[in-house]
């Protein structure tokens, strides 16, 4: 079965600035400190290039950077403009369940974001055995663990977000999603094929400067949280019509938790 994720250009560029800031420092610093230049990065699910441009200035240079992704209409984005850190761009279109330490030839280092939660565990596997069988480091960001805390506070906040951490964890096209356990299968992969492994939290913190980033996620949320559990269509009705009146006004404060990996040989 071919992994799919349906993600738009619109959707990454309205996030990006939120991940950027989100993202953990430290973890990147010490992923920095296990490479050594010329560096080849090669990033999983890269979207438009946003990890790139974050991590990109943070890594020593030159910089070869390898996108992988299904949609080769992002990967012409992300590969248009790169950061000046970066001497080259190259892209592969293809699917992550069939990744082998063949695909990671040569690779410095081994990156993803906002991409283990909508993986299976065989998914996962392969990644991860992708990234021991080539040797190289990986810095894996932004994985959703679940917790979400909106204020002010609303009797449905709980019940949406097991709705929706239950869709996370759905069964899809015969694959059975990680969702918020994808960090802690990663991180016990790891650890079992004897390397060394930090995790660090990374919040997105969202308020009134980010109202159309807000209002995106909420929908999305809820949205999912209903094609879950169906029986709460009527209240998400109401409780979507209180929210709104609250992004619109500036009020509502959301934290998405989330939290980053990094992994090295030992």
């Amino acid at each position: 079965m071919s992994v799919v994720i349906p993600v738009s250009a619109d959707w990454l560029t309205l996030r990006e600035e939120a991940d950027a800031a989100s993202r953990s420092r430290s973890l990147a610093r010490r992923a920095s400190h296990l490479v050594h230049a010329p560096v080849t990065v090669h990033d999983l699910g890269s979207g438009t290039g946003a990890m790139m441009r974050w991590l990109a200035p943070r890594l020593p240079s030159p910089q070869t950077w390898v996108l992988h992704d299904w949609n080769a209409a992002l990967l012409a984005h992300a590969a248009a403009a790169p950061p000046g850190s970066v001497a080259a761009v190259l892209t592969r279109v293809g699917h992550l369940e069939t990744l082998r330490a063949e695909d990671l030839a040569g690779a410095s280092l081994v990156v993803t974001s906002a991409l283990l939660d909508v993986l299976s565990a065989e998914e996962v596997e392969a990644i991860v055995a992708a990234c021991v069988g080539v040797g190289a480091p990986a810095l894996f960001a932004l994985t959703v663990d679940g917790d979400v805390a909106l204020d002010p506070v609303d009797p449905g906040d709980r019940v949406f977000a097991a709705a929706f951490n239950d869709h996370q964890r759905r069964s899809a096209e015969d694959r059975r999603l990680l969702g918020p356990d994808a960090v802690a299968v990663a991180a016990g992969l790891f650890r079992a094929a004897g390397w060394s492994v930090r995790t660090d939290s990374s919040p997105w913190r969202l308020g009134d400067r980010e109202p159309a980033l807000v209002a995106e996620w909420l929908e999305g949320w809820v949205s999912a949280a209903v094609e879950e559990r169906p029986a709460l269509t009527e209240w998400a009705g109401e409780y979507l019509r209180t929210r709104r009146a609250q992004v619109l006004t500036g009020r509502l404060r959301v934290v998405v938790h989330h939290r980053d990996l990094l992994a090295w040989p030992s």
